[in-house]
């Protein structure tokens, strides 16, 4: 009997998965045990093992391509067994295999999505697009890519190609503005730049055609009235490249040997420290064989502090948001991240219910503290990295704070990840610090510094703004001593930093003048209650107030 095997939930926030890479062909012997196929979830890559014996009859989810949850994966029964009643009547007509394209992948009916079961499945109808012909030999279709994991839209910022001009693979086509950066978008295709689908300042949502490119003179008229992507027949996987779908060099899954697999030559190991850091390949040069980029390439990589091109836009737009004529109205359209910041802002304020507690810490011995640090050689940290590196080691004894509401259950995280929130011109963005508990005050004084300038001039990558559990908010650098924040979901709390006052204050029955920083924490009631976020307070002034007890 036929095993109806779904798209797998390999995540708790998992709604759609993306088939990376089948291990297995149609036709082919499966075991139990054996590595189907590699899942892309919105957090990893992982192999997806068969529960059952038999033939793979059937395949729903193409290499390269991303379905729901609970859909159609595969079909694994007796060699010849007829499954037309699985893939909508189509008797005896196997599924392509993986890179071919099927017109014809199949949902599981609600209520009948359960892996393993024989279910009668309903065909999904291809989508029609007027003009769905063949597309030319040498013609790809380039869509709006995903390049964050809650991306549904992107805005292209400029064009760096114009219609006719020629392009060579690894040319940056686009600035594409996402909810989180503005990212470079490189082209995977040689050809002309043949058709432009989204203008500058415009958005489009995410697989909607954003360019075409192919060879000088040829009509792609028939492929240019709808906004999605035509389908094109294509060759098996391991013989071309998945068209339709171009991906910045940084956010290609990593194969095996690099040298094959992509234009920059780079070792596993760097390749992988230039993801958590941010670094961008493309500017790193390497001193390995070939110019192959290895570990000490990444580790002593020097950032430029800011592209002139984008301090320049960066200027300039700040300087319409400040425009000021007496007497004349004037507008700003809303940049990407201006929108999403008022949609989560608003979801964050109505839907989690927030409550606040204030507490005033005694920070002199954190200034001795403080001043005897930046004695050191080399050594400069702020008081905002002390802030951060405490915040960090009193959630390790309130794991409760360091959690987030999910519905059904709570979530407690297992890594301490610290956003910082950072004005840029635009709004406000909040780059994260991974497992801020291990890292040093300089380490913390480096990689703020670091993404903040990188974050002004919209150079940070999606991934070092994602995976935060905790948000440090410091206004005390513009005077401000006492304000409240916004939660930043899926957070469940975010400390609001006011500045140092000097004033007086009772110390051993004396009146003296001492120097004070209040702090604001607002949480979420459904998952931090009054006590716990009064005790978690209570840990963070003990650490900031008696600063050598970080050390213990």
């Amino acid at each position: 009997m036929a095993e109806v095997i779904t798209m797998p939930r390999l995540s708790d926030t998992m709604t759609e998965g993306k088939v990376s890479k089948w291990h297995v062909a149609v036709g082919d012997k499966v075991k139990e045990g054996d590595i189907l196929a590699e899942i892309e979830t919105d957090k990893a890559v992982q192999d997806f093992e068969s529960e059952f014996d038999g033939v793979l009859l059937y395949i729903g989810v193409e290499e390269g391509d991303q379905a729901p949850v609970d859909t159609v994966l595969a079909i694994i029964g007796e060699e010849g067994e007829d499954i037309s009643s699985l893939i909508g009547g189509q008797q005896g007509e196997p599924s392509p295999g993986p890179g071919k394209t099927s017109d014809d992948a199949p949902d599981i009916p609600e209520g009948n999505k359960t892996e393993g079961e024989q279910t009668a499945v309903e065909t999904t109808e291809p989508v029609e697009h007027e003009g769905d012909n063949e597309i030319p030999d040498g013609v790809e279709i380039i869509t709006m890519p995903r390049l964050s994991d809650t991306m549904t839209e992107g805005k292209v910022a400029k064009w760096h190609k114009a219609v006719g001009d020629e392009v060579k693979e690894g040319d940056i086509l686009a600035e594409i503005e996402t909810d989180k950066a503005v990212q470079d978008f490189e082209s995977e295709f040689d050809g002309t730049l043949l058709y432009v689908g989204v203008q500058e300042d415009e958005a489009a949502k995410v697989e909607s055609v954003l360019a075409i490119i192919g060879p000088a003179g040829v009509d792609v008229s028939a492929f240019t009235s709808g906004k999605s992507a035509p389908k094109k027949d294509e060759k098996p996987a391991e013989a071309q490249k998945q068209p339709g779908t171009s991906f910045p060099a940084e956010n290609k899954k990593e194969e095996t040997t690099s040298e094959e697999t992509d234009r920059i030559a780079v070792s596993p190991l760097a390749r992988k420290m230039a993801a958590e850091k941010g670094v961008d390949l493309s500017k790193v040069k390497g001193s390995g064989d070939g110019g192959r980029i290895v570990k000490k390439d990444i580790e002593e990589y020097q950032p430029a502090t800011q592209q002139p091109e984008a301090a320049k836009s960066a200027a300039t737009q700040k300087a319409a948001m400040q425009a000021f004529t007496p007497g004349e109205d004037t507008e700003t359209p809303n940049s990407q991240v201006r929108t999403i910041i008022a949609k989560r802002l608003s979801e964050s304020k109505f839907t989690a219910p927030h409550y606040y507690l204030i507490v005033e810490i005694n920070m002199d011995k954190a200034i001795a503290a403080r001043k005897d640090i930046n004695s050191l050689p080399d050594t400069k940290v702020s008081f905002n990295d002390m802030i951060i590196k405490a915040v960090a080691m009193a959630l390790r004894k309130h794991p409760q704070v360091n959690s987030s509401w999910a519905g059904d259950k709570i979530i407690h995280h297992g890594n301490i990840n610290v956003g910082v929130a950072v004005a840029v011109p635009d709004g406000l963005v909040v780059p994260v610090l991974k497992n801020t508990d291990y890292m040093t005050y300089s380490d913390i004084s480096a990689s703020v510094k670091d993404m903040a300038s990188r974050a002004k001039s919209k150079g940070l990558k999606a991934n070092e703004m994602e995976g935060s559990t905790f948000t440090v908010s410091n206004l005390g650098m513009f005077g401000i001593e006492t304000f409240t924040s916004i939660i930043n979901q899926p957070n469940s709390a975010i400390l609001s930093v006011g500045a140092i006052v000097e004033k007086p204050i009772v110390k051993d029955g004396q009146i003296v003048v001492g120097n004070t920083m209040k702090l604001s924490m607002a949480c979420d009631h459904r998952v931090v209650d009054g006590a716990t976020g009064a005790e978690f307070l209570q840990t963070l002034r003990m650490y900031l107030e008696n600063p050598l007890s970080l050390l213990v």
